[in-house]
Order: C-alpha cells, then sequence, then structure tokens
C-alpha cells in the first residue's frame, strides 16, 4: 500500500503470466476477477490463441470423477465455468455427458468404486447395464459391455475458444496478451524475481507464474527450478466418415452428440467430430519428447503435434473397432502424436518455488482441471492460500531423491502406462527401489518384511517372520480388494503390540531441528499450542493457515532453551516454515531425517525391555507422559520422547543413522525374553484408529479447522497471536461439520476410505481413514459428516463397491479413553 497524502490505496503487483494456453488464460482470467487485471501481462511465444501448446491440439474431454477430492472438485469447477462462457456466439463447453464402460468382470466392479467416488464428491452419476449403454451410445457392441458409469454433466472443452473467451473477459478488465514473445531469461534480485527478458524487451514483475505446459521446464531453470514434469507423446487419431453419424445432427457448430466415451482395459478414449470419432489412447509405449527437438512456434504449424507413428495405434485400431463395430467401415483419415504434461504421481505442479520469491508455477495441468487450479492458484496469489486444499498438488511437495531426472523419467512414463489402469489405494511402484532405507533395513529383511514405498523409503508393512504367531490363525478374513497389500499377520502383530512389545521403524517420519536464540518465538508464533514449557517437554501441536485451516500437526520436543525437534509430516512443512522464517537470523531450521532413525518400542513390557539397557530412569515419576530426555541404550545415545500414536506405553527412541544398527540389536536380543515383534504400517494404522489419532492430509487437510476434526485440545488461544488465530476466534468453537468414528455392523467389511456415507439415503459425508480394530474386534472408519449425522448411535450406511454397508457412529476413542495404559 501507499498513503497519498489523503486515503491508502493498494498498489497491485506487476505480474507476468508466462504462457497463453488454457491455463494461463484461465488464471488471467480469475486475476482479473479479483481485481488483479491493471498490471497483469500474458506473454505467449506462439500466436494468439491457438499457440502451439497442448491447448491447441487438446481433444476436450472432461471426466470429473477422480479418487482425488481436489482433482474432481477442479475439474467440477472447470465444467460449470466453461459452461458459462462462449465465444462469438460458439460454445465453450458441450455437456455430452460422460461413459465409461466395462468389458471385464474387473472392470465393471470398478465402476462401482467410481461411482462411490462420484457420490463422494458430489458428481451427478449413476451405474447403467448394458442396454442403457447402448441406448446412450448406440456404436456400442452390445455384446461386449457389461456395465457402465454415466456422468451427464461431463463433456467436451473447446480449449482454444475457451482460452480466448477467458482472455477477452482479462483484457476488459485491463490485462494485456502479448503472442511471439519468447523469454530468455528471469530476472531476479535479492532471492526475489524482477522481471521477464524476452525478445521483445524486458517485462518488469513482482510476480512470475510458469503456465508454459510442456515447456515449462525451461522456463523452470531460468528460475533455477528443475521442475519434475516429463513431456510424453499420446497418440490421437480421427476416422473418415462414419456411415452410422451420417445425417444425425452434429453438424459444425454442435460437433457432438454423443457421450464421451472411455474403454479403460484397452486405454482407449473415443469423442464425435460431427460424422467422424476421434480416438485417444495410452496403450502404446511411452513416448518421452526431449524439448530439444520440438520446434518453436513458427518453425512450424504446430509444435506440439508430432508426426504420427502408425505402428503404435495398429492395436489400439483393432480394439477400436472392436468396441465400435461401426468403425470398421471406416479407416484412419489423419493422426498426431500430441505432446502433453506427466509428472511422477501424477499430480499438477502448483505454487512457488522454494529458491526465488515471486517465481509460481502452474504446469502439468490439462484442459480437464485448467479453470479449477487458475482460481486455486488465484486465491493463493491474492489471499495468500487457496480455499481448497492442493497439498496433493504443490510444487514443494517431493523430497530430493524424487527430483532426481531418472526417477522422474520412470515414474511419470509409469503413470502414462497405468493412466487407465485399476489402481489399489496401498499399491506401490515398484521402480526405482529402493531409493531410501533406514540402518534397520538388512534386519528386516531377514525378518521377511514386505515392503511398500512412499517419499521414496520403503516402509514394512508386516513381516512373515510373524507368521507362526498364534493370533494369526484368529484374525478375521476380508474380501479380495480390502485384502490386497495385506496380511493378518499385521493383526497378530497389533495384537501383540498390546499385550506384549513391538518394535516399529518410524525413521521415515520428517524430522526438522529448530534452533537459535527466536526459535522458541518463532515456533509460538507459527503454531497453536503453547511451546513455552521446561527442557524436556514434549508437546501436540497444529500449523495452521490463516484461515484456520490445518496444514500440518506436529510433535515438538523442547531439548534445550534454543533447541527444538519437529516431527513433522513432510516437505511441504520444512517449505512452510523456512519462508516464515525471521530476516535477522535468529532462526535456524534444519532437516535431519536423513541423519537419524527412529524406532518406535511400545506395549505394556516396553518398559520391562528398555530400563535394564539403560540407566536414565524410564520409569513413569522419573520419564512421564509428553517428556524427553537424553539417554544411552546400551552403548548407543538415544534421544527418548515419551510419547504413543498406537495407544501404548513406550517411547520414540531416536538416534543417528550411523548408531541404528547397533540400536536395533540391542533393543532386539533383549527383547526376546519380552516376545517382541517387529511389526509394520499396517498393525501401526489398525492401532492408532482404535485410539482416534488422526493423520494429517488423510482425515484433516486445510480446508479443516481444528474444532471439526476434534483437535481443540492443540489450541492455546491465551497464548498470544499464532498464525490462524484470528481465523479461528471469527469461526467460533461450533462447526457444522465434523470427523467422526464409524463402526460397521459386520465387523469382516472393512473398507478402504474415500467411500460415500449415506444417511436416509442421501450421500452427507465421506470416509477418510479405515481399518479393522484387532482388540476392538470392529471394522473402524472415520468420516467427515455434518453434525446432525455426528450423534452416538446415528444409523449411516457406507457404500462399498455398490454395496451399502449399515455402520453407526461410535464414541472415541475406542481403546483406552482414560489413556491408563499410556501413563501407566
Amino acid at each position: 500500500m501507499r498513503n497519498n497524502g489523503m486515503e491508502l490505496v493498494t498498489v497491485r503487483p506487476r505480474i507476468v503470466i508466462v504462457g497463453a494456453g488454457i491455463v494461463g488464460c484461465a488464471l488471467a482470467d480469475e486475476l482479473a476477477a479479483r481485481g488483479w487485471a491493471e498490471r497483469l501481462t500474458v506473454l505467449d511465444q506462439g500466436p494468439l490463441f491457438a499457440t502451439g501448446g497442448s491447448t491447441s491440439h487438446a481433444p476436450g474431454l472432461i471426466f470429473q470423477t477422480n479418487p482425488s477430492k481436489t482433482m474432481t472438485g477442479f475439474a467440477s469447477y472447470t465444467v460449470a465455468k466453461y459452461s458459462g462462457l462462449e465465444l462469438d456466439g460458439g460454445w465453450c463447453f458441450n455437456a455430452v455427458g460422460g461413459l465409461e464402460i466395462a468389458t471385464t468382470p474387473e472392470r465393471a466392479v470398478d465402476l462401482t468404486r467410481r461411482a462411490g467416488y462420484a457420490a463422494a464428491w458430489g458428481v451427478p452419476a449413476r451405474l447403467l447395464d448394458p442396454g442403457e449403454c447402448v441406448a446412450l451410445h448406440p456404436l456400442l457392441d452390445r455384446d461386449r459391455v457389461l456395465a457402465g458409469f454415466h456422468t451427464p454433466n461431463d463433456g467436451l472443452a473447446k480449449g482454444v475458444r475457451a482460452a480466448e473467451a477467458q482472455a477477452r473477459r482479462a483484457v476488459s478488465a485491463g490485462a494485456r496478451f502479448l503472442p511471439r514473445h519468447t523469454v530468455l531469461d528471469i530476472e531476479s534480485a535479492g532471492g526475489r524475481v524482477t522481471g521477464v527478458v524476452t525478445d521483445q524487451g524486458t517485462f518488469p514483475a513482482d510476480i512470475v507464474v510458469s503456465c508454459a505446459g510442456f515447456w515449462g521446464p525451461n522456463i523452470g531453470r531460468m528460475a533455477g527450478l528443475e521442475l519434475p514434469l516429463l513431456p510424453m507423446a499420446h497418440q490421437y487419431v480421427r476416422t473418415t466418415q462414419v456411415a452410422a453419424l451420417a445425417g444425425r445432427h452434429a453438424d459444425a457448430v454442435t460437433e457432438a452428440l454423443l457421450p464421451i466415451l472411455r474403454h479403460q482395459e484397452r486405454d482407449l478414449y473415443f469423442r464425435e467430430h460431427e460424422d467422424r470419432i476421434g480416438i485417444g489412447s495410452y496403450a502404446h509405449r511411452p513416448i518421452p519428447v526431449d524439448l530439444a527437438d520440438v520446434s518453436a512456434p513458427g518453425a512450424s504449424a504446430m509444435p506440439s503435434m508430432l508426426a504420427f507413428t502408425e505402428e503404435d495405434f495398429e492395436p489400439s485400431w483393432r480394439d477400436a473397432t472392436d468396441l465400435l463395430p461401426a468403425l470398421a467401415a471406416a479407416k484412419v483419415d489423419e493422426g498426431f502424436n500430441g505432446i502433453f504434461s506427466f509428472t511422477a504421481d501424477g499430480f499438477p505442479l502448483l505454487g512457488e518455488s522454494p529458491q526465488l520469491q515471486g517465481f509460481w508455477v502452474a504446469e502439468a495441468v490439462w484442459v480437464t482441471h485448467s479453470a479449477g487450479v487458475a482460481a486455486a492458484v488465484a486465491e493463493w496469489l491474492v489471499d495468500g492460500q487457496p480455499s481448497v486444499d492442493v497439498h496433493e498438488c504443490d510444487i514443494n511437495r517431493f523430497e530430493d531423491v524424487q527430483l532426481a531426472p531418472p526417477y522422474v523419467h520412470r515414474r511419470s512414463s509409469r503413470n502414462f502406462v497405468e493412466v487407465y489402469d485399476i489402481i489399489h489405494p496401498l499399491q506401490p511402484a515398484e521402480q526405482p527401489r529402493p531409493l531410501r532405507v533406514s540402518p534397520f533395513y538388512a534386519r528386516q529383511q531377514e525378518l521377511g518384511a514386505v515392503f511398500l514405498e512412499a517419499g521414496g523409503w520403503e516402509r514394512p508393512h508386516w513381516f512373515e517372520a510373524n507368521a507362526d504367531l498364534p493370533a494369526v490363525g484368529e484374525i478375521p478374513a476380508r474380501d479380495a480388494w480390502a485384502s490386497r497389500y495385506w496380511s493378518p499377520i499385521a493383526g497378530a502383530e497389533a495384537l501383540a503390540t498390546r499385550e506384549r512389545v513391538a518394535m516399529y521403524d518410524m525413521t521415515p517420519l520428517k524430522r526438522l531441528e529448530v534452533t537459535g536464540p527466536g526459535a522458541l518465538e518463532f515456533l509460538q508464533r507459527t503454531t497453536t499450542n503453547k511451546l513455552d514449557k521446561p527442557v524436556g517437554s514434549v508437546t501436540y501441536t497444529l500449523l495452521l493457515d490463516e484461515r484456520g485451516g490445518i496444514r500440518s500437526d506436529l510433535t515438538v520436543a523442547r531439548l534445550g532453551a534454543d533447541r527444538f525437534q519437529v516431527g513433522a509430516n513432510g516437505p511441504l512443512d520444512l517449505d512452510w516454515f523456512t519462508r516464515r522464517l525471521p530476516d535477522d537470523g535468529s532462526v535456524q531450521i534444519r532437516d535431519i531425517t536423513a541423519g537419524t532413525c527412529c524406532i518406535g518400542l511400545w506395549g505394556p513390557l516396553a518398559r520391562d525391555l528398555v530400563q535394564p539397557l539403560t540407566t536414565t530412569d524410564f520409569s513413569h515419576r522419573g520419564f512421564g507422559y509428553f517428556k524427553a530426555r537424553q539417554a544411552y541404550i546400551g552403548e548407543v545415545p538415544v534421544t527418548a520422547l515419551r510419547v504413543s500414536y498406537v495407544g501404548e506405553l513406550g517411547w520414540e527412541l531416536y538416534t543417528t543413522a550411523d548408531a541404528g544398527l547397533r540400536l536395533w540389536d540391542t533393543l532386539w536380543e533383549a527383547g526376546q525374553a519380552h516376545g517382541v515383534v517387529a511389526a509394520g504400517r499396517s498393525a501401526f494404522n489398525s492401532l492408532r484408529l482404535e485410539k482416534g489419532y488422526r493423520s494429517w492430509g488423510v482425515d484433516m487437510t486445510p480446508e479443516h479447522n481444528p474444532y471439526e476434526a476434534g483437535l481443540e485440545f492443540a489450541l492455546r488461544l491465551d497464548k498470544g497471536d499464532f498464525i490462524g488465530r484470528d481465523a479461528l476466534l471469527a469461526a467460533g468453537s461450533d462447526p457444522a461439520r465434523k470427523l467422526t468414528c464409524l463402526l460397521l455392523d459386520d465387523p469382516q467389511s472393512v473398507v478402504m476410505g474415500r467411500e460415500p456415507v449415506y444417511v436416509d439415503d442421501t450421500p452427507v459425508g465421506y470416509i477418510t481413514s479405515a481399518a479393522y480394530g484387532y482388540c476392538a474386534g470392529a471394522s473402524i472408519a472415520y468420516a467427515w459428516l455434518p453434525v446432525a449425522a455426528t450423534a452416538p448411535g446415528t444409523r449411516v450406511q457406507v457404500e462399498y463397491f455398490g454395496a451399502r454397508l449399515p455402520a453407526h457412529v461410535a464414541e472415541e476413542p475406542l481403546f483406552d479413553p482414560s489413556m491408563a495404559r499410556i501413563r501407566r
């Protein structure tokens, strides 16, 4: 702001958007709608608005339903916005509907799961029988179709037309669009962006947003940012005239009447082009594209459209004619290999660079999600944070090992192959592995650990060495889907934790060290709980955004007057803290995860195991709950935190990575007399749900506040100001929705998460976490529900693969509500 002598005048930042494709135009429009158009410039190296990027050739199919609530929301926003747009009387979105068909029993079952996502996320949809599918799309071979999934609001977007329509609105508000400006460099000073250098001159800027699509990595490098994005070629063809479509009303204006169609068993999709059919294929080999081989706009008519490799498409053409027999009398008239962007985890890349303030990206965004992403990024820029959860898409979500070019190449290529595959929620990528292992990895292998992977870490989910535990035979069976990446051994490990003692590898959890004379004040300001406690105290606290949304939950141990160890959730927490460090150097923050390791030692016999190994008093009186001590376990120096995420007596024992193996061996040897077991993440998840412990990113996100999530105990509103405090006071402590514990009536029905919850035949919420509670003897699920449906005993139904499973709201925690087992 500046003072003109009479009143304060807001000075808008100078913004340059690089790229005038669908994302850049949508972002310009969203910023203009928020009053940020007057100093907004959009640059593109190509002509307007068929710039030569992916938007220029995109076939425009928008299927909204996605396992991700956020991605579904982006798509739904895009549909709603483009449905209200037109350009010179022409439509920008044609709601012909979307139809996904199944030709195998496995896919038919999966369509019921997709229908559950739609119900959970609020997308109108229904399952169809084969006759109904053919009635909607008469070209289908009735004998091949087993089932369908229909979303009437899905349809076709005209990418270039929608881009121009949004650009015109932005221009009318004061923005300018400049074609044929090739970006040569990003200027900066003092760690902040200052301008964009082009072949037509330099444009001063306070904010630069790269919306360059598959050219994004080139722009990112100019700002010192390596974008984990892989340009890939994807085949699309148009047929000659299809006789069955001749004479229909799908003319040059309408273009299409038939619903867009997916045949996911064969990695194909279809759309109507008047009297022809367009076919897109993911069935071919991955075809990564080197940007050095892509011509600039002007050097070719459409740089994003590469030469068609006919041999790659031949199997897809056979599959297409099998499904749509009317195509047999037609042939491929034209085809191309179109370039678009893939990432290692399939999500977009959004947010501000960690290296250069003011340099933002909105990359790897398809037409499907373009307007929704643009709205979120515009909110982020104008308001400081988006109103929707974007942690899956944040550019800063990756660990360093996940940014290695070979990793990005292999994982992105695999995502291309699996784009239409049926993927289990727990299914890990197979390569490249192993990348990150704890010091205990060799011992875990000896015990037959079954590893899944997260954040590059190998994480044991159960141990085959425990297969002979007597409890294994008592664990209830579950259905085939819930049995994937699970074993009854996990149940025996959970019971062993409750009855004796178990060792858990907690090494992959992010650990930060915050030090310096300003460390306490910094953490007090950025988190919700009171941290001004004596050295040796441990505190559970929250990170909130300015709206009061939960960005993370943390465990903070005060190890010295100016030294704190912070147990965090991932790289986004480090990024959040780093951006808020004081400029005076009074606070330092360091990621110590890789150089340290941790064993969670929990169970009623944990003290019996550990006390003989140390001279430090591990009694309840000498080492109370939520306390920290420096100690020696045998010859190994440890930082011991008396905390428990499983609801049992025990400690998290931290040491340096070089001493980790000795720590494991010391505890393991001493534990033999106490029946110690190694236990994995599957048991861990069950135990934490029995105690009602939340998991950030699953149970709660920035879309939820602490009162809604049942975490108000971590708030100290009287401690002074902290980020999010004003928003919480304004919102009040009487939420309209709550995270709620459910018990399914059938204990053998184990759901997986993201299923819709019904009350009186109406979907009112969705499942977050779920597991069988081996000690509770019940199938547990947590769900977001309106407050009216959260009273204990309230009857609900959970839809699981099309079946409505009866359940009821339960009091929480289910296990040890008095906390006697932890505090003994």
